[in-house]
């Protein structure tokens, strides 16, 4: 009855959103509310568990645990990586080296050390001192002597031979080689000419004799009977053409191909024919 009363009370809503929204209750009120009140249920429950188990077993239990172990895992880490190497320096490398290394370093920096560095020091003052005396009194004159020596051989010997070699030897012997070398250019070029002008008279002038007196007139002869025959041939043809199709007319569509090695047909550009005359009688 409350629900027909909701319906009514509601003004615009048709019958059919009443169809509809009266399952969609029931089905909300069958299924959905249930999932809800047990996920309230379960997340109460671990709520619940978080609070009075979990916590206090983390709190009270794995906590001091953990601490133990990594205390535990600490001191391990200690005794075997650090306490052994603070022991050593400690107990032994540092007694050593206070009650030895460093008395016995002092002793032999004062005794050893220290006095073998004042004699190398005084050794090497002595050499510098020899060094420069020796620079001074001896290496200097010995090198200006050296070089007024070598002035000396360069200005009265070595000068005036190289002088005297090349004024009497390099230069007419250049001179020499000069002149041969033009008296060989001129000897060449005239064997060259000589060997031109004989193989003009023994080749070149009569083959230029047989070329003009001989093969030119029978070039010409064979030119004029070349263009006899092909102007015959050519005759030949128009009669032909005149017998066959009954006119002067074009070569059929077989003859107009391309020639060979021509980029034209052959006709295109048609030779002008003369036919030929009727025989008077």
């Amino acid at each position: 009855m409350e629900l027909d009363k909701r319906q009514h009370a509601e003004p615009g809503d048709g019958c059919l959103v009443g169809v509809v929204r009266v399952p969609v209750k029931i089905v909300a009120l069958i299924v959905v509310l249930p999932v809800r009140v047990v996920c309230d249920l379960l997340v109460a429950f671990g709520r619940g568990v978080r609070r009075h188990v979990l916590r206090p077993l983390f709190v009270y239990v794995l906590r001091p645990v953990l601490r133990g172990v990594a205390w535990a895992l600490t001191v391990l880490l200690k005794l075997v990586f650090v306490w052994p190497w603070v022991g050593l320096w400690r107990f032994l490398l540092e007694p050593v080296y206070r009650h030895v290394l460093a008395p016995g370093g002092r002793l032999l920096y004062e005794h050893l050390l220290r006095p073998l560095g004042r004699a190398l020091s005084r050794i090497g003052r002595g050499l510098l001192w020899l060094g420069g005396v020796l620079y001074r009194y001896a290496l200097t004159p010995v090198g200006h002597a050296c070089a007024w020596t070598a002035a000396v051989l360069w200005r009265y010997l070595l000068r005036p031979v190289a002088l005297g070699a090349y004024r009497y030897v390099l230069a007419p012997l250049g001179r020499a080689l000069v002149w041969a070398w033009r008296v060989a250019g001129l000897v060449v070029r005239t064997v060259w000419r000589a060997f031109r002008l004989i193989g003009w008279v023994l080749l070149g002038w009569p083959l230029s004799r047989v070329y003009r007196h001989v093969l030119t007139p029978v070039g010409h002869v064979v030119r004029e009977v070349w263009r006899t025959v092909r102007a015959t041939v050519r005759e030949v043809r128009a009669d032909v053409r005149k017998v066959l199709f009954g006119g002067p007319g074009r070569e059929p569509g077989r003859s107009r191909a391309r020639t060979l090695g021509s980029t034209t047909a052959v006709g295109d550009t048609p030779a002008r024919e003369t036919p030929l005359r009727a025989p008077q009688g």
